[in-house]
């Protein structure tokens, strides 16, 4: 088992920014590639961004590029989502996740039925 635990959610006015951070316990956080997604009221669960075990890859949702900033501390246990220029369309329900790395290379990284560890999530609102 996996245990995740998000933090860093909040109010922000539209423009500005918040980091998410993100700890894990349990098995061995390395073997484990990490991910954001978010679920906005009566939306379906969206990819944000995902690090490889070893933190040297990184994906993102195409609407996140170059606002949006995941990384990873594996020496920490932790990671981290920044997240600049926000939007009020950016207001969610912001879940990290973990998939076993041995997965990761079968593809459906943005998929959440990927994933075998959620937290319980953090909300973030960008007001206008």
């Amino acid at each position: 088992q996996v245990q995740l635990v998000e933090s860093g959610g909040g109010l922000v006015q539209a423009g500005g920014s918040l980091r998410l951070s993100c700890a894990a316990s349990g098995r061995t956080f390395s073997d484990y590639a990490m991910a954001w997604f978010r679920q906005a009221p009566a939306k379906e669960r969206e990819f944000v961004a995902v690090i490889t075990w070893t933190g040297r890859t990184t994906y993102y949702a195409d609407s996140m590029k170059g606002r949006f900033t995941i990384s990873r501390d594996n020496a920490k246990n932790t990671v981290d989502l920044r997240m600049n220029s926000l939007k009020p369309e950016d207001t969610a329900v912001y879940y990290c996740a973990a998939r076993n790395r041995l997965k990761f290379y079968s593809g459906n990284n943005n998929s959440p039925v990927a994933y075998d560890y959620w937290g319980q999530g953090t909300q973030v609102t960008v007001s206008s």
